[in-house]
């Protein structure tokens, strides 16, 4: 069973100096722990709550309780917030109505709940009694700070505030600043309440009218943002509650005008519309761009790792809003992963999808830990006895898929020989982060990964390889010139639709390029048309011309690739390899008969290049 805890703070002459110009205290938190903290104090993860959230983040109260907490499926043994391995802490936010102190609270001055009296508070001035908290906890430095929509804008604040106290920051499904759609929904809630006649200027604590029907109003718009139109479609559609057909009356007739009188109904029971009134309030104030000029300078404050999560079907806190945040970590130098999940349930996807999000917060804490706990960048990557005999086809055992081409990945250890150690690196199309890995542990590198499948992401967070989920076609304007010392793009031009335009970014971004791609004149695709008449299909490229997962649409031999590099980018070729994936050694007769595969290093023109050969 969970236990809620209270401690007090700011009090006496220590005062909360909040962003409005007012001074707060005593100041009343309510918060609950889960799991231990460890020796090293160096475990500690804090949560942070929405709108609608508590302290009671997990577990019951006591064993007969219905409900648990509100993110009880991502928290506890063996979760993605793993209570075997970390220390949970989560309170109520500043301004709440679950304990700590807020507008229904007693205002000592005056003996009497606060009210309308209550000042006006931000997001910083809730991550400052956080901080308190932390203090009070004996934490110096969090592991993590997380959290979904206004949770997510607390993690935000922790990491660019302080930078030296939070290890690791995940906001998810959240925003640096809100829309004006979203302020617009926050307006009509709060005039829902405030022109409830039982509002009574807030001051209802002291009579029997509470203003019931507007703060229900108020969660069923909230609600209609939560959820998205494939969520809503699926659950109710144009169903009636009863069968006979229209009533033709004002009650209520569809599932869904139901659903949302019970959902207001609920909220009302356990919340506060002062409190809905400050916490939305303060959501429409938090505007980093504001605050800081521009989101890259907001960003370039901070130190954490972050993993950003959003959700397709998000429509309040949509995708390209925490792209607009991933974009400024990148364009700041910082080490961020980030992931859109396919999920249809619109923003309330954070409290409901576990599947990816699980796994991708499970992979990102542990390397996290592990990281802090070594003080040493990258992974370990388990190699085979018989690859360690054989380097040039070395086998690494992931859990995750494999590249895009069935086989060894016998190109990546020829491009490993080619990387300088400590040097930096983009890997485009990395997949499953094979060769990043391979990269962090042998060579020392930074190195970030681009690609698009979903479960390649959760296979580079569970192995500590940052990655951001991008289409490589529109992507590269986020990237600095010259900003990364190798951009490597390993058997991925073949699936890239603008080739000439894309590689010309590419060597824009990097000091050289690194380009590995099959050869489709290797001579069992030139048998296979001249003899059998038939599309080619072999080890390295096993899919029938009907059946490409990849959608393939580039056919290029070594050949016709030296061409385009001259005459095209106008690049120099810096060095050829071409490979046999059968014997994953260098191909030197004929590579462009003999060679299934070949890795190509170009830079900006300059003087000298690669000899043309082959037939």
């Amino acid at each position: 069973m969970v236990q809620t805890q209270y401690v007090k703070f700011f009090k006496g002459e220590d005062k909360l100096r909040l962003e409005c110009g007012e001074s707060l205290g005593p100041i009343e938190v309510v918060y609950e722990t889960y799991g231990r903290l460890n020796d090293q104090r160096d475990n500690a993860i804090l949560l942070l709550h929405a709108l609608s959230g508590d302290a009671h983040a997990a577990g019951r109260h006591k064993p007969d309780d219905t409900k648990c907490g509100w993110w009880d499926i991502m928290v506890g043994p063996g979760k993605a917030f793993d209570t075997e391995r970390y220390f949970i802490i989560c309170s109520n936010c500043l301004g709440g109505c679950m304990g700590t102190t807020g507008s229904s609270s007693i205002n000592p001055a005056t003996k009497e709940p606060y009210g309308l009296s209550f000042p006006m508070i931000t997001i910083s001035d809730m991550v400052e009694v956080q901080r308190r908290l932390v203090e009070h906890l004996g934490i110096e430095k969090l592991l993590a700070a997380a959290g979904g929509s206004m949770g997510g804008m607390q993690v935000l604040d922790w990491a660019i505030r302080y930078p030296d106290q939070v290890a690791a920051a995940l906001p998810i499904a959240t925003t640096a600043r809100l829309s004006a759609q979203g302020i617009a929904f926050d307006a009509v809630g709060r005039n829902a309440i405030l022109r409830d006649e039982n509002f009574q200027e807030g001051g209802y604590y002291r009579t029997s009218r509470y203003p019931a029907g507007g703060l229900a109003v108020a969660r069923m718009v909230g609600h209609i943002t939560y959820l998205s139109e494939e969520a809503m479609h699926t659950k109710f559609g144009r169903r009636l509650r009863q069968s006979q057909g229209y009533r033709y009356d004002f009650e209520n007739e569809f599932s869904v005008e139901t659903y949302l009188d019970h959902q207001g109904s609920l909220f009302v029971d356990r919340f506060d519309a002062n409190t809905y009134l400050y916490f939305s309030k303060a959501m429409d104030y938090f505007d980093l761009v504001r605050q800081y000029g521009c989101l890259h300078e907001a960003m370039s404050r901070t130190k954490s790792r972050f993993l950003v999560i959003s959700f397709n079907s998000d429509w309040l806190f949509p995708p390209r809003q925490s792209q607009e945040l991933v974009n400024a970590l990148l364009t700041a130098d910082k080490d961020v992963s980030y992931c859109n999940i396919n999920c249809p349930y619109g923003h309330d996807s954070f409290l409901l999808e576990t599947k990816v999000q699980s796994r991708l917060i499970s992979g990102f804490l542990r390397q996290t830990h592990e990281r802090l706990q070594s003080d040493k960048p990258g992974i370990q990557v388990s190699v085979s006895a018989e690859s360690r005999a054989r380097p040039e086809t070395a086998t690494y055992h992931w859990y995750g898929p494999g590249s895009i081409f069935t086989g060894e990945r016998v190109d990546h250890r020829q491009i490993a020989r080619l990387i300088e150690p400590d040097s930096t690196v983009l890997d485009l199309g990395c997949g499953d982060g094979q060769l990043l890995a391979l990269l962090q542990k042998e060579k020392n590198i930074r190195g970030m990964g681009v690609t698009l499948g979903e479960e390649d992401i959760v296979t580079c967070a569970e192995s500590g390889v940052s990655v951001v989920q991008y289409n490589l076609d529109n992507c590269m304007s986020i990237f600095a010139d010259k900003s990364y010392d190798y951009v490597v793009l390993s058997q991925t031009l073949q699936v890239i639709r603008q080739v000439p335009s894309v590689l010309r970014e590419l060597l824009r971004v990097g000091e050289q390029l690194i380009v590995s791609f099959p050869n489709f004149a290797y001579w069992r695709g030139r048998w296979q048309f001249t003899f059998k008449g038939r599309a080619p299909v072999w080890k390295n490229l096993p899919y029938t011309w009907f059946d490409k997962p990849d959608e393939s649409v580039n056919y290029m031999s070594i050949l016709d690739f030296e061409d385009f590099v001259r005459e095209q980018l106008k690049a120099r070729l810096v060095k050829r390899i071409p490979i046999s994936s059968r014997t994953g050694r260098q191909v030197r007769l004929l590579p462009n008969f003999f060679a299934d595969e070949v890795i190509f290093v170009i830079a900006d023109k300059s003087d000298g290049s690669v000899r043309q050969t082959g037939c």
